[in-house]
């Protein structure tokens, strides 16, 4: 066992200790979502009414995790009950149920936020914020019922009918000690059945459910149902409840371990991954030693003063690259070598001219060439040989 993968251990195994300490001395909270699950047992899940909705309807209740839609498109169903609870369900399904409500179905829809627009205007009510209180008091307008009511004391979503149509009746109502009376369960005629809306679906939540003598309200609402087989359409949670991590997800020790065991597994696979090799040196590239030759060289004659011999040196490469390259004799430097020149070169011909010039100065042991003849001459044979 290498240094780096004992250091890795030992700081992987302080990570554990450290959040199993945390997860020791956290403080339990609740979850207060209102997510209306049947299968959640937090405050606002419907757990609890979920095991005594058998109970609560005398005849057959089926659970259908199908939409309406969907349900309604396989089967021609007779006059039933219809129970839809806090579900997300799309326009062409809302339309199926009023298809079966107008047949002679009642619909009984506790439902906050989730009715389309065009779908709660052609039933005839609106619905809105009413009250920003943090209690309030859910009560049935029915004298016999008066004695049963809700008091909602967390969190309750304030909503009410800010619109109803003349013909829909009133069946329960938001009580607050501040506000006037807000209706927030109704009943519409549709068809040949009726639709049942009540825009509080927290009565029916664990919370509310599990307070003493709360139950009887939860019954009063659902007894506006006639006795006859209630259709409960449930959001899809049951396939959710079959996925394998589920249960493990869903307990908090066993979600820390969970991704604890899934971070280390991370770092053992990335860090044990790695090529192991010895570091491969920088390997420098060879240097070019003969630009530093010619580099010498040019110093050593520049310090000499030497422009006659640099003159006759550049001379003597021009005229041997003449020879190689353009294949033209430099045996004789007249008037037919300056025409072959400007020829093949493409020069003009007082650019040649006046380099062989300088060529034979260069050529004669006894002419006096200054640096400029130098310059000069190296810049002509140059732009010649370009």
């Amino acid at each position: 066992m290498n240094k780096t993968f004992k250091i890795y251990a030992v700081i992987f195994i302080v990570v554990m200790i450290m959040l199993a300490l945390l997860e020791v001395n956290k403080k339990e909270t609740t979850d207060w979502r209102k997510n209306f699950d049947i299968n959640e047992k937090s405050p606002f899940g419907l757990f609890v009414f979920n095991n005594e909705a058998e109970g609560l309807f005398k005849k057959v209740l089926k659970k259908e995790d199908r939409t309406p839609y969907e349900y309604y498109s396989l089967y021609k169903k007779k006059p039933h009950n219809i129970v839809v609870i806090e579900n997300e369900l799309d326009a062409e399904s809302w339309k199926k149920i009023l298809d079966q409500v107008s047949n002679g179905s009642d619909a009984m829809l506790i439902i906050n936020r989730n009715v389309p627009k065009e779908i709660s205007d052609s039933i005839g009510y609106y619905d809105s914020d009413i009250s920003f209180e943090e209690e309030n008091v859910l009560k049935l307008t029915d004298k016999k019922y008066q004695n049963d009511f809700v008091k909602l004391d967390k969190f309750p979503s304030g909503r009410g009918f800010s619109f109803i149509k003349p013909k829909v009746q009133i069946l329960g109502k938001t009580v607050e000690k501040k506000n006037t009376d807000q209706a927030n369960f109704i009943k519409i005629k549709f068809g040949m059945g009726n639709i049942y809306v009540h825009c509080e679906p927290l009565f029916l939540t664990n919370y509310y459910l599990l307070k003493p003598g709360n139950i009887k309200y939860t019954q009063n609402v659902f007894s506006y149902l006639p006795d006859r087989e209630t259709i409960w359409f449930v959001p899809d949670g049951s396939k959710s409840s079959r996925f394998f991590m589920r249960f493990i997800l869903s307990n908090p020790a066993l979600k820390y371990a969970w991704w604890i065991f899934l971070g280390g597994l991370i770092l053992f696979i990335f860090f044990n991954a790695k090529r192991k090799q010895r570091v491969v040196p920088i390997a420098e590239p060879l240097r070019n030693t003969s630009m530093d030759f010619v580099k010498s060289i040019g110093n050593l004659y520049l310090q000499e003063g030497d422009f006659h011999d640099m003159m006759a040196k550049k001379a003597q490469y021009f005229l041997n690259k003449v020879r190689m390259d353009l294949l033209i004799d430099t045996q004789n430097l007249d008037s037919e070598f300056a025409k072959k020149l400007h020829l093949k070169t493409g020069k003009p011909a007082e650019i040649i001219e006046e380099a062989i010039i300088l060529i034979k100065k260069a050529q004669d042991p006894y002419a006096s060439v200054l640096k400029e003849d130098l310059i000069r001459m190296n810049k002509l044979l140059d732009e010649i040989l370009k």
